[in-house]
C-alpha cells in the first residue's frame, strides 16, 4: 500500500513537472525591444519618416551626445551628406561590407531642408554608429 501511494505521488510530480516544461517551450519569444530604444522623426508636410531601432542610441542620445543648438544645421547637414554618402556606398555593396550593419540605403536629400532636429538626429547617429560597431565613414569620428 505505501508504495502504490509513493507510485502516485511520483506520477502526479512527473506530470505537473513535464506540463510546466512543456508550457514553457510552446511559448513564443518575441524580440524585446523597449520604448526607450526606438527613436521616431516624422514631418507630415514634407512626407518623411525616420525610425532609428538601435538598442543604447537614445540612452546614449540623452547622455554622451553634445546638446541641441551645439552645432549649426548647416555644420550637421554637411556632415550627414559625407556620412550618408558613404554609407549608401557600402549598402549598396553587401559582399563587401556587412548587410547586418548596413540594411538599407539612406534617402537623403541635400536640397531638401529637413529641419534641425532631424539632422541632429541623423548626425549624432552616424557618430554613435561608428563608434559603437568599429566603423569609420568619413574623416576624424568624435569619440564620445
Amino acid at each position: 500500500m505505501k508504495n502504490s501511494i509513493y507510485v502516485v505521488i511520483v506520477i502526479i510530480a512527473v506530470i505537473v513537472g513535464c506540463s510546466t516544461t512543456n508550457s514553457k517551450l510552446n511559448a513564443k519569444k518575441q524580440p524585446v525591444v523597449s520604448q526607450s530604444d526606438t527613436v521616431r522623426i516624422a514631418n507630415e508636410e514634407l512626407e518623411y519618416e525616420v525610425i532609428i531601432i538601435d538598442i543604447g542610441f537614445n540612452p546614449w542620445l540623452n547622455s554622451i551626445a553634445l546638446p541641441r543648438n551645439y552645432y549649426t544645421q548647416t555644420f550637421l547637414e554637411n556632415k550627414n551628406q559625407f556620412y550618408i554618402t558613404e554609407w549608401n556606398i557600402r549598402a549598396a555593396q553587401p559582399t563587401l561590407y556587412n548587410p547586418l550593419l548596413y540594411e538599407m540605403i539612406i534617402n537623403y536629400d541635400r536640397s531638401i531642408n529637413y529641419g534641425y532636429e532631424v539632422n541632429y538626429l541623423i548626425y549624432n547617429y552616424m557618430i554613435f554608429f561608428q563608434n559603437t560597431y568599429k566603423q569609420n565613414l568619413f574623416g576624424i569620428v568624435p569619440i564620445r
